[in-house]
């Protein structure tokens, strides 16, 4: 995965976005320490969905995900 700061991101997001159509991931770091923040991925990508195999239940039962929103307050009660 190719690394971008913050600064250097901003200054080629026409290039990254290039990059990123092309089918490359971009990790995207801030800070002095470059932390990692975040991952540009092609879409198709972020699309594609992992199956999990269910041990002693597998072929009998089946689970989904489902998105769902929690309000800061929420957040805060985990």
């Amino acid at each position: 995965m190719y690394q971008l700061s913050v600064g250097e991101f901003k200054a080629k997001f026409s290039e990254v976005l290039e990059k990123v159509l092309k089918g490359e991931s971009i990790g995207i770091t801030f800070g002095k320490n470059k932390k990692k923040v975040a991952a540009l991925v092609p879409y198709q990508k972020y699309l594609k969905q992992k199956k999990f195999k269910l041990g002693l239940l597998e072929g009998k039962a089946s689970f989904k995900i489902n998105d769902f929103n929690l309000t800061d307050e929420e957040l805060l009660q985990s």
